[in-house]
C-alpha cells in the first residue's frame, strides 16, 4: 500500500474519530477549565452564596445584583496577588469584573468548603 493511501486512511479515522469525541463532549456539556483563573471561578460558582451586612448595603444601594455577581464569576478576574489569604477558616478571593451597567465592580468573597461568603462588593475606578 503506497504511502498516500495509508495517509488517506489515517486522515479518515482521524476525522471520523474527532467527530465523535466531539459529539460526546457537546452532549455532556462538558467544561475544560485548567487554567487558575477558570478553576477558582468554577468552584465558587459550584457553592451557595451568603452575603454579609456590609456587601448586603452594596445591594440595597442597587450598586448591584445577584445577575451581577452571577456575571462577575462567570466572566470575572481573580486578582492572585491579594487572593488566596487565609481568613476566617476560608480563603479570600478578590474578583474584578463587571455589572450589567458596564462598570467595574470587585467582589470580595470567602471560600469556606460547603459556602461561599461575599464579605464586600464595590464598585472600582477605572
Amino acid at each position: 500500500m503506497k504511502f498516500s493511501q495509508r495517509f488517506a486512511y489515517y486522515l479518515l479515522g482521524f476525522l471520523i474519530g474527532g467527530i465523535i469525541v466531539f459529539y460526546f463532549f457537546d452532549a455532556k456539556d462538558t467544561d475544560f477549565c485548567y487554567l487558575p483563573n477558570c478553576r477558582v471561578l468554577k468552584d465558587l460558582r459550584s457553592k451557595p452564596i451568603t452575603i454579609s451586612d456590609k456587601a448586603q448595603a452594596s445591594f440595597d444601594k442597587s450598586l448591584v445584583n445577584m445577575n451581577d455577581i452571577k456575571m462577575c464569576l462567570t466572566h470575572g478576574d481573580v486578582d492572585f496577588d491579594k487572593s488566596n489569604v487565609l481568613e476566617e477558616n476560608g480563603k479570600l478571593y478578590i474578583v474584578n469584573g463587571q455589572n450589567t451597567k458596564n462598570e467595574p465592580i470587585t467582589v470580595e468573597m470567602i471560600n469556606y468548603s460547603e459556602k461561599v461568603h461575599i464579605k464586600d462588593v464595590y464598585l472600582t475606578k477605572k
